[in-house]
């Protein structure tokens, strides 16, 4: 069995780690089976929380208001989990969202991963639905809050120590596998966008969730062309 790891879990905006932010990340440091350190923080989107993620989580634009944004914690991120592999629930989510903060910030960021997601599918295939929320309930794991990050992470963690009870022999408990998640660079929002979005907003009465300088470039074009073909040029 894998003893030593960190258990990872992050809450966002959304599913894409190209348009979507972190607003919460909790990592739980297991050496030789024993939880030695944590992290827990909230982290400011920079951009406003739908209602549908805070009915998910319960987590508010008051609550991340005037926490850290993702820039600023993301070298500690990286540093905790050096020299161990990531494990979670559906990890390549969670290490997806890290990486782009990561390569955002010209930090290199490649980890190894145990995901129990996957294994709960080979282990548990007669379970109707492979959640964590749901599997914890299953199997008697306290889940904590579940859709809180830190909870999840340990849930994850203790959902892994169920799952080896149920086969010791199965291969998530031999070796961790690579993750893979290719990443561009966001490039900011050009000056011409800028003075494009500001003359479509003034025209339109409208407003936007985050400032048009923290844009990406990306992202600007596609909020671009929404107010057009929504409202006009």
């Amino acid at each position: 069995m894998i003893n030593s790891y960190v258990a990872l879990d992050i809450e966002t905006t959304g599913v894409n780690p190209s348009l979507d932010k972190i607003i919460e990340i909790g990592m739980a440091k297991v050496v030789d089976g024993v939880v030695v350190d944590s992290f827990s923080s909230l982290i400011d989107p920079r951009t406003s929380i739908s209602s549908r993620i805070t009915e998910l989580t319960g987590i508010t634009d008051e609550d991340v208001k005037g926490k850290p944004v993702i820039d600023s914690v993301i070298g500690y991120i990286v540093e905790f989990t050096e020299g161990f592999p990531l494990l979670g629930h559906n990890i390549i989510f969670d290490y997806s969202f890290i990486k782009k903060a990561a390569v955002n910030n010209r930090i290199e960021f490649e980890r190894d991963g145990i995901d129990t997601l996957k294994m709960s599918r080979r282990l548990l295939p007669d379970m109707p639905h492979k959640g964590l929320e749901y599997l914890c309930g299953q199997l008697g794991i306290n889940p904590g809050h579940s859709h809180r990050a830190y909870d999840d992470a340990l849930s994850a963690m203790e959902l892994y120590n169920r799952l080896y009870d149920i086969n010791p022999e199965d291969s998530g408990f031999m070796q961790p596998v690579k993750l893979v998640f290719s990443v561009k660079k966001d490039t900011p929002v050009t000056a011409a966008q800028i003075r494009y979005l500001y003359a479509l907003l003034a025209k339109h009465n409208l407003s936007v969730d985050e400032p048009v300088e923290s844009l990406t470039k990306s992202k600007a074009s596609r909020l671009i062309d929404q107010i057009i073909s929504q409202y006009g040029k």
